[in-house]
């Protein structure tokens, strides 16, 4: 109990810029869980799926059912439903909805991330103007005839240190997060084009297929 106290103490030190500094703190861990949640929650598809789609000509009626599995807020069923909904069209007309779908799923992953990225140069700008003011603060207490108040000094340099700690941790943290999150959506977005061009692959097969049923029926 005393160490938190002596710790609340000590952030009270940092001066006015700490409150500002505590508000980036709480938007970046808000936004950090809402990204896990949307990960684990939503981001998530079952390894025999992905061998089903990886097959040669596999049943189309297999892959709904497998999909309906993972639920309809799923971002991988919402990718693949659109093909389901439109592979009876041509195959350019399909990629053209499956772009389309792919890049509202890159559109609704990075939300928010840009936040972060701005909390990372922010909270150390603000630890700086911290460091700034207390040091405006410690040569405040120099007068003309030498140093008034030494205990002033101190705490002006402690408020100087204490924003800047507390910035450069909150941008540390952001920076480690909007990183991982970033490349997160990379691969989600790799995946969504793997599947797509393996759904598309099956398309084009029947179409092959379909081609050459009257030619054959010809001969």
């Amino acid at each position: 109990m005393q160490d938190i106290y002596e710790a609340l103490e000590a952030i009270k030190a940092g001066g006015a810029v700490v409150y500002p500094l505590f508000l980036l703190g709480i938007i970046a861990i808000a936004i950090i869980l809402d990204k896990i949640y949307v990960y684990y929650r939503f981001l998530e598809i079952n390894p025999s799926l992905m061998l089903l789609i990886e097959s040669y000509g596999f049943d189309w009626e297999a892959l709904n059912i497998g999909i309906k599995e993972l639920g309809p807020n799923n971002y991988y069923t919402r990718f693949i439903q659109v093909i389901l909904e439109n592979k009876s069209h041509p195959s350019w007309w399909v990629e053209s909805r499956a772009n389309d779908e792919s890049q509202l799923i890159e559109k609704a992953l990075s939300r928010y991330l840009w936040v972060l990225e701005t909390i990372v140069t922010a909270a150390p700008l603000l630890g700086l103007l911290g460091t700034i003011t207390g040091m405006m603060h410690s040569f405040q207490l120099f007068g003309g005839s030498g140093l008034v108040d030494p205990t002033g000094v101190t705490g002006g340099v402690a408020q100087a240190l204490i924003a800047t700690g507390i910035g450069l941790f909150i941008a540390i943290i952001a920076l480690f997060a909007f990183n991982y999150f970033s490349k997160q959506q990379a691969h989600v977005l790799d995946e969504l084009e793997r599947i797509g061009t393996r759904l598309l692959d099956n398309i084009r097969l029947a179409e092959e297929k379909s081609d050459s049923m009257p030619r054959s029926h010809l001969k």
